[in-house]
């Protein structure tokens, strides 16, 4: 029996139509390829550009479309970023976003080995943007709630149980702090006990990510608050070859909405050079989320065979394949996965 997904797309600003329009070829030809599923992809407006044509960056009709679909590809905005998916975010209430950041072969890097998942909570914490101002001064209000942080610390326990890890890394500055991220610390202290067969410990942010760049393999679950987890993940992203080698999910408890990290790139849209990869990483997680796990393995072995090859890497990689190269080569490796 064929399983038939339904999938929001909102291809976004700069690079990310190029990259989106890669990533549903390659799912379209796994569809075909396995013929256990097939996918009904719906093409949303978001963005910049749509709030130089609508007013709003936003639709209505957007975020209707994104509750109702199975699962959801968003790449990137511009300036409108915060209009987009903080919005999207924090309505559908997709509180885990997950960051991996992996290192894969024939790609350039800082370290070898690096193999971590960045668990950021992604509801509250400054990204409410909650406060008041002037021209001459400002006040910003961090929100942190028992609640959110101990469901955070939940999921960062749960996928270290799933995934084999061994340890989960709380990232805090409650010397500083203190009113919020003690908050943040009593969750996660009180969710560890509950998981005695996975080692935890703490480290204050700045710490973090100083060590992150000397002993990257000793990280494996970093769970950390909203703002926090934004900047460490793109220091990880940095380890492993670049934002275009990096994936992530919007993930909540009924829906996801699942991005790359690397932003619209104006720099080189419409240029056709953009680097896919993420975006299909991207795919790969929404397909696990989907519990199409058999072609989620499959899609990251084509990646991981792709790379290895080197015969089509963007020039971020070094290379000098265009996006949709890159695509037709990761097609090619699918034939023999899956």
């Amino acid at each position: 029996m064929t399983r038939s997904y339904r999938i929001a797309t909102i291809p976004g600003d700069g690079i990310v139509p190029e990259v989106m329009a890669a990533a549903v070829s390659i799912l379209q030809n796994l569809a075909d390829a396995g013929g256990k599923m097939d996918f009904e992809f719906t093409e949303l407006r978001a963005g910049d550009g749509t709030k130089a044509r609508t007013g709003m960056a936003l639709p209505p009709e957007t975020l209707a479309e994104v509750k109702r679909a199975d699962a959801s590809l968003f790449a990137a905005v511009g300036e409108t970023a915060k209009e987009v998916i903080l919005p999207i975010r924090q309505d559908l209430d997709l509180y885990a976003n997950l960051r991996p950041a992996k290192v894969y072969p024939n790609v350039p890097h800082v370290r070898d080995g690096v193999d971590l998942v960045i668990v950021r909570e992604n509801t509250e914490d400054l990204y409410k943007r909650a406060g008041y101002g002037t021209s001459d001064w400002g006040v910003a209000l961090r929100i942190i709630t028992r609640k959110a942080s101990e469901r955070i610390a939940r999921y960062a326990f749960k996928l270290a149980e799933r995934e084999g890890r061994r340890r989960v890394t709380a990232v805090y500055k409650a010397n500083v702090l203190d009113m919020t991220d003690n908050v943040f610390l009593d969750a996660c202290r009180g969710v560890a006990a509950e998981h005695e067969g996975v080692s935890y410990e703490e480290i204050i942010v700045d710490a973090c990510a100083m060590k992150m760049i000397l002993a990257p393999e000793h990280f494996d679950v970093v769970v950390t608050t909203n703002m926090f987890g934004d900047i460490l993940s793109d220091e990880a992203a940095g380890l492993v070859g670049g934002l275009g080698m990096v994936p992530s999910g919007n993930i909540g408890d009924e829906r996801a909405v699942f991005e790359p990290v690397h932003g619209s790139a104006p720099d080189i849209a419409g240029r056709g050079i953009a680097n896919p990869i993420a975006m299909v990483l991207t795919s790969r997680m929404m397909l696990e989320w989907l519990g199409e796990k058999e072609a989620a393995s499959a899609l990251e072995s084509a990646v991981v065979e792709t790379l290895r090859e080197g015969k089509h890497l963007t020039p971020d990689l070094g290379g000098h394949a265009r996006t949709q190269e890159t695509a037709e080569a990761i097609k090619k490796s699918l034939v023999a996965h899956f």
